[in-house]
């Protein structure tokens, strides 16, 4: 079953042109005692069985009749698939140096160049995780200064919503405005108002690029490169969001250096030019544009699209269910009152807690997890995997295990929760992924997704506008983003 963009069926044409130019191009026989899986079809390997909208549901139809550990064939590459907590947790921790490397795409080399943190690879890699970490601690990720500055943005995003007097209103890039503003303080040392041209340019550029990447053609991209670069699709616009995005970093870092203080280092561009100049005996070696331009493309959008649209989940899951949202507010006016929400509240606020665990657990927000490949040949669970395969360790068979939560496909806080009601760590619960490649923002994202959601359902109840249904199905994108809907936020002042 081929997607459904109008691009795609003249991709297969073409494909059925280019046979003999793929038969010539089919890559090496599989290696011997790689993981079972589907026979692949000549030239476009298991492409025609794919759900090309949402691979992550093959995934796991093919999980349960290969096991945990199986291989798929895009085009003409062996890819590897880990289904379960189990396998994913081997994998990524058990053996964390094997499963380290990042996979190389097609459409990531093009956008990011092999720079940045989120698809940069070796030393380069390395050094950027580990300036990025050391960088966000410095500006405040983890500690009160950056917990202040979300709780001052939580009062920005409650006037608005406070505007609406209860009426019917989207929350997309209300939302994405607020979560964005806080890593903008910390790359740009800015903040911009909801409606700011600029912020919401950045907002459209960023939503439009990872929609775009759950669209059929970019895998068909990915697996036949030199035949689909030059047609015409999804991919070219994501390509072209992309050149908008780096033209506004470049511009952005371009005022930065005409205005760089070495000893008042504002932000985390600041601090990377003042280590470009450092590096000044090495030119190029790390601290480069190429690499800026990456990271804070990477960190604008990690830092904004997958939060915003948990919380976005989260709200629409306190109107499907009332009465959780209530017993959350119960909570909240028992142990904050009044007084603004500090994340010292929630180790007294088990339910709370739990809650927002099982909105992370069920929005299950990157399903098929970012794609990682293998810095050497490794025998794992009684299978050799080469050096340089692209594996994919899926985050959805993780958050959905049976094995380790009771009621995969529903929403239950008491998967966190335990007979006493006291919370409960849940091992398979790694929504950021794990091991060496795990999420650099995970813990400013626990922050903000905590001090929103309980400033919000401290000052609001949400409801459903008459007649709208609330379908918790995923819409079209890379990420799960829920459906478009409005929300009612009713003051309980």
């Amino acid at each position: 079953m081929f997607p459904l963009e109008p691009t795609t069926l003249f991709v297969a044409i073409v494909l059925c042109l280019f046979l003999i130019y793929l038969l010539l191009h089919n890559g090496k026989g599989t290696p011997p005692n790689f993981p079972p899986g589907p026979k692949p079809l000549p030239f476009i390997g298991n492409l025609h069985i794919m759900n090309l909208n949402k691979p992550h549901k093959t995934y796991m139809e093919l999980g349960k009749k290969y096991g945990s550990v199986f291989s798929v064939q895009l085009g003409t590459e062996k890819v590897v698939v880990l289904c379960g907590y189990d396998a994913v947790k081997d994998a990524l921790i058990n053996h964390a140096e094997e499963f380290s490397e990042r996979a190389v795409s097609t459409l990531s080399r093009k956008r990011l160049k092999g720079y940045g943190i989120i698809f940069s690879h070796g030393e380069n890699w390395k050094v950027m995780r580990r300036f990025t970490l050391a960088t966000l601690r410095d500006f405040g990720m983890g500690k009160r200064t950056i917990e202040d500055r979300i709780n001052e943005e939580c009062n920005f995003l409650m006037e608005t919503f406070k505007s609406y007097k209860g009426e019917p209103f989207e929350t997309n890039l209300i939302m994405n405005a607020a979560v964005a503003n806080i890593i903008v303080s910390i790359l740009l040392a800015h903040r911009f108002e909801y409606q700011d041209p600029t912020l919401l340019k950045l907002i459209g550029l960023i939503n439009e690029i990872v929609k775009l990447s759950g669209r059929p053609i970019i895998m068909i991209y990915d697996a036949f490169p030199s035949v689909v670069s030059w047609l015409p699709g999804s991919h070219q616009k994501v390509l072209e969001n992309t050149r908008g995005l780096r033209n506004f970093i470049k511009e952005t870092f371009t005022e930065h250096k005409a205005r760089l203080d070495i000893n008042d280092q504002r932000d985390l561009i600041d601090v990377f030019l003042v280590k470009q100049r450092e590096e000044k005996p090495n030119p190029g070696l790390f601290f480069h544009n190429e690499n800026l331009i990456s990271l804070v493309s990477n960190l604008f959008v990690a830092g904004m699209e997958t939060t915003s649209t948990t919380l976005r989940w989260g709200l629409l899951l306190m109107m499907k269910y009332p009465e959780i949202q209530k017993k959350v507010q119960n909570e909240i006016d028992k142990v904050i009152g009044s007084a603004q929400p500090q994340m010292e509240h929630r180790k007294q606020m088990p339910y709370t807690d739990a809650v927002i665990h099982e909105i992370q657990r069920f929005a299950d927000i990157v399903p098929t997890n970012l794609p990682h490949a293998t810095t050497m040949d490794v025998t794992f669970r009684g299978y050799l995997i080469p050096k340089g395969t692209r594996v994919i360790p899926l985050l959805t068979s993780v958050l959905r295990d049976k094995a380790y939560f009771e009621k995969p496909y529903e929403f239950y806080p008491e998967h966190f929760l335990d007979s006493e009601g006291n919370f409960v760590k849940n091992e398979a619960f790694i929504p950021f992924s794990a091991g060496k490649r795990i999420c650099a923002g995970e813990t400013l994202a626990k922050m903000e997704l905590f001090l929103f959601f309980t400033n919000l359902l401290q000052n609001f109840t949400f409801r459903s506008p008459p007649g709208q249904d609330l379908p918790l199905t995923t819409a079209e994108g890379f990420t799960s983003i829920p459906m478009v809907h409005k929300i009612c936020a009713v003051s309980r002042a």
